[in-house]
């Protein structure tokens, strides 16, 4: 039995969910919502793309299949086909646009360190076999690594 928390779960926790509720409200994605929320809509999508569903109702019968987890995941109560269908119809696509702007930006803040710079000159040297012919090349050693066509090295 579990008693941590899900990978899911640990996942979710870096995304900054105050800067995404700045989004929703500047949006009024929220509005005459109950159940579910834009939150729970972006954590159902980004399951569905972790997860490699292939289509709403894919992503749909795994939700189903693991419903006892849903809370604890962060899907809310029910998730239902036609409630995500909505939802991803009528919601405004720039909530989750202006967010995932965001996480790209703190992405390449991140990213931009100058701390594996390597100064200087760099060489890089291949040791693959080259095979070669041994009436060209008679100086060539033979060299047989295990492999059944024959090859000659230097």
């Amino acid at each position: 039995m579990n008693h941590g928390k899900y990978v899911f779960s640990q996942l979710v926790e870096f995304l900054p969910q105050r800067v995404f509720d700045r989004f929703v409200t500047k949006y009024d994605g929220n509005k005459k919502v109950r159940h579910f929320t834009c939150w729970n809509q972006l954590l159902c999508m980004i399951f569905g793309q972790l997860s490699s569903r292939d289509s709403l109702r894919d992503l749909i019968i795994v939700i189903e299949a693991h419903q006892s987890k849903s809370y604890h995941l962060g899907f809310g109560k029910n998730v239902t086909r036609s409630n995500l269908a909505k939802a991803n119809e009528n919601r405004n696509y720039k909530i989750f646009e202006d967010f995932a702007n965001h996480l790209i930006l703190i992405a390449q803040e991140k990213n931009s360190n100058d701390s594996f710079e390597i100064k200087g000159n760099i060489y890089a040297f291949d040791s693959s076999t080259i095979d070669l012919c041994l009436s060209v090349f008679w100086w060539a050693h033979f060299n047989n690594q295990g492999r059944n066509k024959t090859s000659h090295t230097f």
